[in-house]
């Protein structure tokens, strides 16, 4: 058994540097919601030097938010501005002999895309029309899982650690109870839950089930470095193997 860990990063973190020690592949904030060039090229140069898959995070235009909060722009907006940001990451990546293996997009971008079929596609289109063979993370069991899939990319369904779900397998609202699993144990068990037997247990008790291909680890709480290391060593100790996608 394995699966792909992955991290957001380059988002003004001091522990991206010993977290890209512990993950298999790294969504690197491409502007918009945090970072700058020079940020991606040191995180860039991180990610190759321990073998990590680069992904591109892009988020809406909302820096003053960090990307959380909801947007509803023209889909060519949306359109030209994942282009925009995959661009810049894949320019930095090329300048370092490295290529881009994914795309994951950032915060209200992210989750308006999973229930959102209109802006999935939209979405799924820049990453097309960029290179096809990027893979594409999305929420699984979400409309960008969806819509990955019928723009002929590789959909990475992806399932989070420190995250509660909602009934319909959807994440639960950050700011409202149940958002955050600040328990680590919890959120360990519940990661091998995922990975083992394909499924979550919702806020209301109730099963869900979840195919898990890789598990986002947030990598800007204090905890995240320190929670990196065990869920690493966990999974470890269940035999199942971390590898990046493809």
């Amino acid at each position: 058994m394995q699966i792909d860990l992955n991290a957001d990063v380059g988002e003004g973190c001091d522990s991206d540097e010993a977290l890209l020690a512990l993950i298999s592949s790294a969504n690197i904030a491409c502007g918009w919601h945090a970072g700058d060039a020079a940020t991606m090229h040191r995180t860039v140069a991180w990610a190759i030097e321990h073998n990590v898959a680069i992904g591109a995070h892009p988020s809406f235009p909302d820096r003053e938010n960090f990307g959380r909060s909801e947007m509803h722009l023209p889909a060519d907006e949306v359109y030209a501005g994942v282009l925009y940001q995959i661009g810049a990451l894949a320019a930095i990546a090329q300048a370092h002999g490295g290529v881009l293996a994914h795309v994951k997009p950032h915060g209200a971008l992210y989750n308006q895309a999973a229930r959102d079929p209109a802006l999935a596609q939209t979405i799924a289109k820049a990453v097309r029309d960029f290179d096809p063979g990027l893979a594409l993370f999305g929420l699984a069991g979400g409309e960008l899982v969806r819509a990955a899939r019928d723009a002929g990319l590789s959909a990475v369904e992806e399932v989070f650690a420190d995250r509660g779900y909602n009934p319909d397998g959807t994440l639960v609202k950050r700011g409202t109870p149940g958002a955050l699993i600040d328990d680590e144990e919890q959120a360990l068990a519940q990661t091998l839950e995922m990975i083992e037997r394909q499924r979550v247990r919702a806020r209301d008790g109730s099963w869900v089930g979840i195919n898990a291909q890789t598990v986002c680890l947030h990598g800007d709480g204090p905890h995240a470095l320190a929670f990196a290391r065990r869920i690493r060593t966990r999974l470890n100790e269940a035999g199942i193997e971390i590898r990046p996608i493809g």
